[in-house]
């Protein structure tokens, strides 16, 4: 499973720094606010993608269940993201419904979570 987390840890550090950029040419940009949902999307899931790790170090998270909900975190926030980028620079969507797939992966994402912490090694 360290495979799994060091590329989690890899893809976190890819969806902090697109996030970050995102923000940055939302702040600049005129009607750029799908980037800055698409930065905050980044950013926060960035964030779980990297706690999530951790928890499954400190085994406070069953291993296989954790890793399939962090990388729903990672699949989720990228078609989110990249669906909301590609209209604002584009003009046009990823594919049909890749926002709200990206989303519904997010959410499955965080059920797996939580099934993760419930179903954790003693």
């Amino acid at each position: 499973m360290m495979v799994a987390h060091r590329l989690l840890i890899g893809l976190a550090g890819l969806m902090g720094a697109a996030g970050v950029t995102l923000a940055a040419a939302a702040a600049h940009g005129a009607d750029a606010s799908r980037l800055a949902t698409a930065s905050a999307m980044l950013l926060f899931h960035a964030t779980a993608i990297l706690a999530t790790t951790a928890l499954l170090a400190r085994g406070l998270l069953r291993d296989g269940i954790g890793v399939v909900a962090a990388f729903g975190f990672a699949i989720g926030a990228a078609l989110f993201a990249g669906d909301l980028s590609l209209r604002q620079y584009a003009g046009h969507a990823l594919f049909p419904m890749a926002a709200p797939t990206g989303g519904m992966v997010m959410i499955a994402g965080w059920l797996a979570m939580t099934l993760a912490a419930l179903v954790a090694r003693k």
